[in-house]
């Protein structure tokens, strides 16, 4: 998310957030925050009806990312910084509850077909032995009295 958009989020000025990011680095690695370059702010500019990169701010817009957002949450002494921080690590516990119960069904789907393709493998061997016998059935020749107009 872009700082311009968790001002909002943190009801904060963005220059307090900024404020806050710079005062607080070392809690920022490259993996939680990143300036976007000028490339990325052209196209923003372009693609979201933005007028102008005066609209962003005025200074290079910091993307964060999840950890980012968790991170700060922490930094910044608001009231609602501190919901918001608490309801992020909410959402992070479901999202985990529910990638864990996702494996789980994966885990199952995955012995339920290697089940099916066992019984498949069973089913050919029957109808191969069932192909053998009306073969051999059709090989052998009768036993018994034959009426005139039936083959030998």
């Amino acid at each position: 998310m872009l700082d311009r958009d968790l001002t909002k989020l943190y009801d904060v000025i963005p220059t307090r957030l900024r404020e806050q990011v710079k005062r607080n680095l070392k809690r920022f690695p490259k993996h939680f925050m990143f300036p976007l370059n000028q490339k990325e702010i052209k196209f923003m500019v372009s693609q979201n009806a933005i007028p102008s990169v005066q609209h962003l701010g005025g200074a290079i817009p910091l993307a964060f990312t999840e950890h980012g957002i968790l991170m700060l949450a922490n930094v910044l002494k608001t009231e609602k910084a501190l919901k918001v921080s608490i309801r992020i690590i909410e959402i992070f516990v479901q999202m985990r509850a529910l990638l864990s119960n996702s494996q789980e069904v994966l885990l199952t789907l995955e012995r339920i077909g290697k089940r099916v393709d066992k019984h498949d493998e069973d089913f050919e061997t029957v109808f191969g032995l069932f192909q053998k016998l009306l073969i051999q059935e059709s090989n052998t020749r009768r036993i018994g009295f034959r009426r005139a107009d039936e083959k030998e």
